[in-house]
């Protein structure tokens, strides 16, 4: 494997591609971080002052819903009031200009990204502002839109409760055979703000660079953030910077 280019981000050229090329970008932890939305990245096992076993995982929803509810609803308050930064923006212009060759995968929950206008969007961890019952699927009452913030835990017809339709440690991540099927069609596949730390994201760069020894096509990864991740050698560039900064010159005009 070629050694990966590591560098601050004004040293690289934007990224050129044909006007059929599909780009795969995967979003993290950083990017919501720019916009103030807090994240658990680098935060020592807290998020907020509380224990991710506590709040992130299905065994602190067994042990406590009032306080797993109370706190979603704490960050639903903060995401209410967070606004898209420069990456986002950017994000969202790609998209309309590419359409249905851009496919955006994001490990974060708020909807930064829908509120910049991006719309071909997974998020595999789920979303903030949606709830569910504890029992689906076996229960017919699945994600719902809901912006409430009361602190209060809801009760489904069914009989349960009703939960943040987040993906806690030790659930499925969302739309996977997707988010495969993207990978694989990918020439360009781009990282944005995520650690290389959590499983299965940070092997997507694998699963593209693997497809290098099958012939044919060739992605291109690229890595873009404040420091090298975690995975950087899976990466042919690791661009240094802010998401807000390097991502807007990311991209060269489309050919």
């Amino acid at each position: 494997m070629a050694s990966v280019r590591i560098a601050p981000y004004r040293e690289f050229e934007p990224i050129a591609f044909s006007s059929t090329a599909r780009v795969f970008v995967l979003t993290g932890a950083g990017v919501s971080a720019e916009s103030g939305f807090s994240t658990f990245r680098d935060s020592g096992g807290l998020w907020e002052k509380h224990r991710i076993e506590d709040v992130a995982t299905p065994e602190g929803w067994s042990r406590d819903r009032a306080l797993v509810w109370q706190f979603y609803a704490g960050l639903r308050a903060q995401a209410a009031t967070a606004k898209p930064n420069a990456a986002h923006h950017a994000l969202a212009a790609l998209e309309d200009e590419i359409g249905d060759r851009f496919f955006l995968c994001t490990q974060n929950v708020d909807d930064l990204h829908e509120k910049a206008g991006s719309i071909r969007i997974v998020h595999m961890h789920g979303e903030l502002m949606k709830s569910r019952c504890e029992r689906w699927p076996g229960c017919k009452q699945g994600p719902f839109p809901d912006t409430s913030l009361t602190t209060s835990i809801p009760s489904c017809p069914c009989g349960g409760y009703v939960r943040p339709h987040i993906v806690w440690f030790g659930e499925v991540p969302i739309e996977l055979d997707r988010i495969g099927d993207e990978l694989g069609a990918c020439d360009f596949f781009v990282t944005i703000g995520s650690s290389g730390s959590v499983y299965p994201a940070a092997g997507f760069v694998s699963v593209v660079r693997a497809r290098r020894h099958r012939g044919g096509a060739r992605p291109i990864a690229v890595y873009v953030g404040p420091e090298a991740p975690d995975n950087a050698e899976s990466f042919d560039e690791c661009r240094l910077g802010n998401a807000g900064e390097a991502v807007p010159t990311l991209f060269a005009a489309i050919r």
